[in-house]
C-alpha cells in the first residue's frame, strides 16, 4: 500500500477497491484555474446578501429623502403660507392653525388652487394651481410632520373598478342622503347662507372628492372613516362618475341647477310668451275694430 507523508496512506481501502481521501479530492479541485473565481464570487454573494439584510441603509435613505422633502416644504410654507397661518402653522387672525390637519387637507386646498388665497372672504374659490406636484407634496409632508392627520388617499383607496352596479347605486343613496342638500342631486352645487356656496363637483378629480369628504374643507362637514367608511367613499365617487356619463333624462337640463334655474326659465320664457301673445291679441282686436268702424261709416 502506498504511503504519504509521515506514514499516512494516501488511499483508503473499502473491500478490494481503493478510494482517494477527501482531502486529496479537494486538493485536486483547487488546482483548477476557475476555482479561485468561483470562491470569490460565492464569498461576494454571501457577504452582499448578509449586508443587504443587516444594513439599515435603505431605511436611512428613505428617512433622508423624507427629511429633505419636509425641509423643502418648510421653506415653501415660510414664503407662501406663513403670512396667514404663522411661521409655525400656529394660525393667525388671517388664517386658522394647520397643526393636525394632515397631508390630505393641504393637498386638497393647494392642488385645487384655493390656497394660497388671493383675498379673504366668505368662500375661497377654486382657481389655477400655483405650485407644482412636487412642491404640493413637500408642503403636505411638512404640515403632516407637525401633527397626525388624514393622509393623501392612495390609488387603492380610489379604485372603483371592483364595485358592482348595486354598490354604485348604494353610493347614489349615500350621496343623496349626505351631500345633495348642499351640492344638488346632480352634484352641480348650490347657494348657502351669508355669501357661501357648495361648489360644483363636476370636473373634480376622484382624489379631491375623497379628500373633501375626509377633511371637510371650508363649509363642508367632516365625513371621517367612522362616519362614511372608505368603501362608502369609493361608492360615492363611483356614483358621481357614473352620473357624469348619463345623459339628462328630462331633455335640456338647464345646467342641472334645480328649481331655481327652472323657475327663472319658466318666468322668462313662459310668462314672456304669454305677454307677447296678449299684446298680439290686443293689437289684432284693435285693428279689426278700426276696420269695422270705417266700413260702417262708408255705408
Amino acid at each position: 500500500m502506498p504511503f504519504g507523508v509521515r506514514g499516512r496512506p494516501r488511499f483508503q481501502t473499502v473491500g478490494f477497491r481503493a478510494r482517494p481521501r477527501l482531502s486529496t479530492i479537494l486538493s485536486a479541485r483547487r488546482r483548477n484555474r476557475f476555482a479561485g473565481l468561483v470562491v470569490v464570487a460565492l464569498a461576494l454573494t454571501v457577504f452582499g446578501g448578509v449586508y443587504a439584510v443587516a444594513s439599515p441603509s435603505s431605511k436611512a435613505s428613505a428617512d433622508a429623502a423624507q427629511s429633505t422633502q419636509v425641509e423643502q416644504g418648510r421653506r415653501l410654507f415660510a414664503v407662501s403660507c406663513s403670512s396667514c397661518h404663522g411661521m409655525n402653522a400656529q394660525g393667525t387672525n388671517a388664517g386658522p392653525p394647520l397643526i393636525g390637519v394632515g397631508a390630505a387637507a393641504v393637498d386638497f386646498q393647494v392642488a385645487t388652487g384655493r390656497m394660497p388665497a388671493q383675498q379673504p372672504g366668505a368662500q375661497i374659490p377654486k382657481k389655477p394651481v400655483a405650485f407644482s406636484d412636487e412642491e404640493i407634496a413637500a408642503l403636505a409632508a411638512y404640515v403632516a410632520s407637525l401633527g397626525p392627520g388624514p393622509s393623501v388617499p392612495s390609488k387603492q383607496d380610489l379604485d372603483t373598478s371592483d364595485l358592482s352596479d348595486a354598490e354604485i347605486a348604494q353610493g347614489g343613496e349615500l350621496f343623496r342622503t349626505n351631500c345633495a342638500s348642499c351640492h344638488n342631486v346632480a352634484g352641480k352645487g348650490g347657494a348657502l347662507t351669508h355669501g357661501k356656496y357648495a361648489p360644483n363637483i363636476d370636473g373634480s378629480s376622484d382624489r379631491h372628492i375623497y379628500e373633501a369628504m375626509l377633511t371637510g374643507p371650508q363649509n363642508m362637514p367632516v365625513f371621517s372613516n367612522q362616519v362614511i367608511t372608505p368603501k362608502n367613499k369609493r361608492q360615492i365617487i363611483a356614483y358621481l362618475n357614473e352620473l357624469k356619463q348619463q345623459p339628462s333624462q328630462g331633455g335640456f337640463g338647464l345646467g342641472g341647477l334645480g328649481p331655481v334655474s327652472e323657475g327663472v326659465a319658466a318666468w322668462l320664457a313662459g310668462l314672456g310668451a304669454c305677454v307677447v301673445l296678449a299684446v298680439w291679441i290686443a293689437a289684432k282686436t284693435a285693428r279689426t275694430t278700426r276696420t269695422n268702424g270705417k266700413g260702417a261709416q262708408g255705408k
